[in-house]
């Protein structure tokens, strides 16, 4: 088995241990930025839906100016916001190169569209239950945590395995300008050094977490359903 890997992908087997370390470096990534954005992004979601015409704390004002934010960051291709954050990145943890520091501008990237699928996903509760729920003298907070959260689970959890799926590309997108992981993988040793297994090897095994992100989120969400 081992002559066989070396004879198809010797510059892989060359490097096995640094493909492990890529492997895990993209994981690292992926999780960290996920569980702070995620936090974020709901957090804005929730503001978003709450300020909306006919939300519980209703600011049409607010709501605007939020919106207009997020779609200005949205509509910033990650490739330029990672040179446009660069300077803000180095103030964070000292440095633009490596895996933490592709965590930044992977954050920022990312907290924009997740929360607008926040939104998406509250506005699909019953409206009449959040109004059966202010009529009963729930305060805001008991109606986000008791009615907008809980009621909205499963679509929280559909548009957040959609928006990791997402997360996990950006994380590829960082190595153009060394963020390490399979993406930095795949194009510092693989593209420009012309070694073409190191490249598909470093794809596969991308394809291989977004599919096991998949697969979780289809487990979730056959669980939170029923």
């Amino acid at each position: 088995m081992t002559e066989f890997i070396e004879s198809i992908a010797p510059n892989v087997w060359e490097i096995r241990e640094r493909v492990v370390e890529s492997t895990w470096e993209t994981i690292y990534m992926a999780l960290v930025a996920a569980l702070i954005a995620g936090t974020i992004g709901i957090i804005l979601g929730i503001i978003l839906v709450v300020t909306n015409r006919r939300g519980i704390l209703e600011n049409v004002k607010f709501y605007h100016y939020l919106e207009q934010v997020i779609n200005t960051c949205r509509s910033v291709p990650f490739i330029i916001l990672l040179a446009l954050l660069a300077p803000f990145t180095r103030f964070i943890v000292g440095t633009t190169i490596g895996t933490t520091a592709a965590i930044v501008p992977i954050i920022i990237g990312i907290i924009p569209f997740y929360s607008r699928q926040v939104e998406n996903a509250l506005l699909e509760v019953d409206p009449g239950i959040v109004e059966a729920a202010e009529s009963m003298g729930s305060s805001p907070l008991e109606i986000i945590f008791g009615v907008y959260l809980k009621e909205g689970f499963p679509s929280l959890v559909r548009v957040s395995a959609v928006s990791i799926i997402n997360l996990i590309g950006l994380t590829t997108m960082a190595g153009v300008v060394g963020g390490g992981g399979l993406g930095d993988l795949a194009i510092a040793r693989g593209y420009n050094r012309y070694q073409m297994d190191v490249t598909v090897v470093s794809t596969l095994l991308i394809m291989l977490i977004v599919f096991a992100s998949q697969w979780l989120g289809r487990v979730l969400i056959r669980k939170t359903s029923h």
